[in-house]
C-alpha cells in the first residue's frame, strides 16, 4: 500500500471481505457447509476451507485501521455478498475502523428460472439499503453488465443511497478440465480490450446520474485512463496491470497521462472529462445500435 501511495495513486480499494468469510464464524455457515453432504460428498467443496482465506473478518477490520494510520490517501473497504443479513454489520465495523468509503460488491448469478429479473434487481437494492442504514460513509456499488436496463438500475441504486457506481464487475467464467472431467474455476487477468464495456456505459450514463462513475476492468495504460475520462469517468481503477507490473506501474501511467494532457493543451482533467460522452459527442449513435452496422460495414471495407 505504501508503494502504491508513493507511486501516486489517489485511493486504495482493499480486496473484498466475503459474506462466506463472515458466515464461517457462525453456526449458519456450518449448516450450509454440512447440509446435504450425507448425499453429496462434493458439497463440502462449495466453499473454501477457513484456512484458505488470507484474513478473517476481524483481521480485515484491523488492517483498515493500520492502513488508515500508515497512509495519507483514502482507504476504501470492500464487502462482497449476495443476501441481506447479519454479515452487513461489518460495514459499520469497517467505517468505525477508518474506512473513507465502502465498495459494495454484490456478486451473484441468477441461475434459478423461478427468479425474475425484478427479483434479481431487488436483491441488489435490498443489500444496499441494509448497508446504507448501517453506515454514513459514502457507498459505491459495483454493478455487473447483465441488467436488462443498466440506466434504470443505476438510477435505482443512486436513489437508494449509492454515491458512486463502479462499472463493471467482471464475472469469472469457468472452464472445463478435460483431464479431470470437471468444471475448473480460474482467473484470467484483464487486458485493455476489456475496458470497452465500461467505456460504452459510462459514456451513456455520464451527466444523467447524481453519482460518481468509476471505470474498472482493462485499465492498463495511460491511453486507457484518458479514454475513460473522456467518456465521463470520475475514477479509473487499476488491478491487473499492477499485478503484472508492480505498484510502480501506476507512476509511469500517471506521468504519460500528464504528458498527453500537456501535448494536447488540456488545462485540467475536468476540461477533458465527458468530452466524448453520449451527450457531448457529435455522433451519439456511436454508443447505440447504429454503431453496430457501421462497425460491420467498416470491417467489410477493410477486409
Amino acid at each position: 500500500m505504501r508503494r502504491l501511495e508513493d507511486a501516486g495513486v489517489s485511493a486504495i480499494v482493499l480486496y473484498s471481505l466475503f459474506e462466506e468469510q463472515i458466515e464461517h464464524e457462525t453456526n449458519e455457515m456450518d449448516h450450509y457447509k454440512t447440509y446435504g453432504t450425507e448425499s453429496f460428498a462434493e458439497a463440502l467443496s462449495y466453499f473454501p476451507d477457513t484456512g484458505e482465506y488470507h484474513l478473517g473478518p476481524e483481521e480485515y477490520v484491523e488492517l483498515i485501521g493500520k492502513a488508515k494510520k500508515a497512509l495519507q490517501i483514502p482507504i476504501i473497504a470492500s464487502l462482497n455478498g449476495v443476501t441481506a443479513g447479519g454479515w452487513t454489520k461489518y460495514a459499520k465495523k469497517m467505517a468505525d475502523a477508518g474506512a473513507s468509503a465502502l465498495e459494495l460488491n454484490v456478486y451473484t448469478i441468477a441461475s434459478d428460472p423461478a427468479v425474475s429479473g425484478q427479483d434479481a434487481e431487488n436483491q441488489f437494492v435490498e443489500v444496499l439499503k441494509e448497508v446504507r442504514n448501517a453506515v454514513s460513509i459514502p457507498i459505491a456499488v459495483k454493478m455487473h453488465p447483465f441488467f436488462s436496463s443498466i440506466p434504470n438500475m443505476a438510477q435505482r441504486l443512486v436513489k437508494e443511497g449509492a454515491q458512486g457506481l463502479v462499472l463493471f464487475n467482471r464475472f469469472y467464467q469457468p472452464d472445463i478440465d478435460l483431464d479431470e472431467m470437471d468444471v475448473a474455476p480460474n482467473v484470467e487477468l484483464s487486458d485493455s480490450y476489456d475496458n470497452r464495456l465500461p467505456m460504452r456505459w459510462i459514456g451513456i450514463l455520464y451527466g444523467k446520474l447524481k453519482a460518481s462513475l468509476a471505470a474498472t476492468s482493462g485499465i492498463h495504460t495511460a491511453a486507457d485512463v484518458i479514454k475513460l475520462l473522456m467518456v465521463g469517468a470520475d475514477v479509473t481503477m487499476m488491478c491487473s496491470a499492477l499485478l503484472k507490473h508492480g505498484p510502480e506501474h501506476a507512476a509511469a501511467v500517471l506521468k504519460e497521462a500528464e504528458q498527453w494532457l500537456v501535448e494536447h493543451e488540456y488545462e485540467s482533467v475536468e476540461q477533458l472529462k465527458g468530452s466524448l460522452s453520449h451527450k457531448s459527442t457529435a455522433d451519439p449513435s456511436a454508443y447505440e445500435r447504429a454503431n453496430y452496422m457501421k462497425a460491420l460495414n467498416r470491417y467489410k471495407i477493410l477486409a
